[in-house]
């Protein structure tokens, strides 16, 4: 996959968030199944995080991390834009995470309700810069204070792009899903270079404590800034 996609946002409403809604109740069932274990740098920053009142997996796909957090938190919402996805989260976690559909640039939580989340493998899915920003100061807003998330996206240093790892900005592109009858679902991605991630951390209400390549994905650790009272 080459990055001559057009970047930046978007106005082909094939790109929309409703669009890439539809595109996860198609392909749900089937990419439940192919997501069955968490992903190594999210185990590492669960067990990091100690015992904590609740948590939240925003963009939880099929429940895979909010398992994890179910493990060092009382209470746990799980939060996804896809039903297809949320019956996959019910199968897996039952009653013990909250399942809410909704939008990552809206959470429905009070502020500072939070004191761990992920919010992985998500971002990139969002069709506009407008967008990401958007739901990076919703994960602000919904932080405690002193509490910390972790949000990961794909970079171009991952190897499925024919990408320079040091450019400034990242790309648009769709990644073709293969359904088990060979049918091919196109999944929008914003590819991001690891500046362009920083950079859009920086100006949201977010701090950026730290920040890690690892399998072709950007990882942050954050924190809110307090710029909102």
């Amino acid at each position: 996959m080459s990055p001559s996609d057009s970047s930046g946002d978007s106005d082909d409403p094939a790109r929309s968030r409703a669009a890439v809604r539809r595109t996860y109740e198609d392909i749900g069932d089937h990419f439940s199944k192919t997501r069955e274990y968490a992903w190594p740098e999210v185990e590492s920053f669960v067990d990091e995080s100690g015992s904590v009142g609740t948590a939240l997996d925003a963009g939880c796909g099929n429940g895979r991390h909010a398992e994890l957090l179910a493990g060092v938190a009382d209470r746990v919402v799980g939060l996804d834009a896809s039903r297809a996805l949320l019956r996959a989260a019910t199968d897996r976690v039952g009653d013990s995470v909250a399942l809410l559909q909704g939008d990552a640039t809206r959470l429905p939580l009070a502020a500072g309700a939070v004191d761990l989340a992920v919010y992985v493998a998500t971002l990139h899915h969002l069709p506009s810069q407008t967008a990401r920003r958007a739901s990076l100061d919703e994960l602000a807003r919904v932080l405690a204070p002193g509490a910390r998330a972790l949000v990961s996206a794909w970079s171009t240093a991952h190897d499925h792009f024919d990408a320079d790892p040091d450019a400034d900005e990242g790309f648009d592109t769709t990644v073709d899903w293969t359904l088990p009858g060979g049918e091919t679902v196109p999944r929008f991605y914003h590819i991001y270079a690891p500046a362009e991630f920083e950079r859009d951390v920086a100006d949201s209400d977010l701090r950026l404590v730290s920040m890690e390549l690892s399998s072709g994905n950007c990882y942050g650790v954050v924190e809110p800034e307090g710029k909102r009272t």
